[in-house]
């Protein structure tokens, strides 16, 4: 059956986050709600209200952004970002500098790699990591464990939705969080309450979207 979504009533300036409450399955846990960024990821004027907001935030504690990794499939968000930062005049200190958009490139074993064609935005560089949705924060370690294997320096995590406050002692800045979205919950697959409840999944979800069971 398909997953019934509702808005939150929610709403950091032109960004509204959509969900669904129910039985979830994703690469790293179970969830009882999903997160749909379908429109912020893939619709310019959603993608660039999410720069906007994120662009007002302290995103790297006054550190300059060289390079922005763009998991989940934030590469428009990143895009509209760096154009945020960039921007002539801005307060902020990336005001006039050059930001690199790199999108995550992963192995057939499921690893985060990148060309040696893309290893100058990488080494030596100070990297925000940007993502749709902070969970469990295992996709955000894989980043920064990328990050540093390529020499480089993770100086910030942002994000629309986290459940987390911090990474490996890293703050997560994002537009919305628990306390915009009350009773989710996060579990390893094999603590899940609701698999011991018998109860089924609704569907399967990863970076790009669902799949209704």
């Amino acid at each position: 059956m398909e997953p019934r979504f509702f808005k939150i009533p929610v709403c950091v300036g032109d960004v509204t986050l959509r969900v669904a409450e129910g039985h979830f399955a994703t690469r790293n846990s179970h969830t009882n709600y999903f997160i749909d960024v379908t429109n912020q990821q893939s619709c310019l004027r959603d993608a660039e209200a999410v720069a906007q907001q994120l662009a007002q935030r302290n995103l790297t504690h006054h550190v300059m952004v060289d390079t922005i990794l763009c998991m989940d499939g934030t590469r428009v968000i990143g895009t509209c970002l760096a154009q945020e930062l960039t921007q002539s005049g801005y307060r902020s200190i990336n005001s006039g500098k050059e930001i690199f958009v790199l999108r995550e490139n992963l192995s057939k074993e499921g690893k985060l790699i990148f060309r040696d064609n893309a290893r100058f935005m990488l080494e030596g560089k100070n990297i925000l990591i940007l993502l749709a949705s902070v969970t469990t924060g295992n996709t955000v370690r894989k980043g920064m464990e990328c990050v540093q294997y390529y020499k480089g320096n993770t100086v910030g995590i942002a994000a629309i939705y986290s459940h987390q406050k911090e990474v490996d002692g890293l703050p997560v800045t994002s537009l919305f969080d628990t306390s915009d979205l009350p009773g989710y919950a996060s579990y390893p697959p094999e603590e899940c309450p609701l698999c011991k409840q018998k109860q089924e999944l609704d569907a399967v979800v990863d970076k790009f979207g669902y799949a209704a069971l």
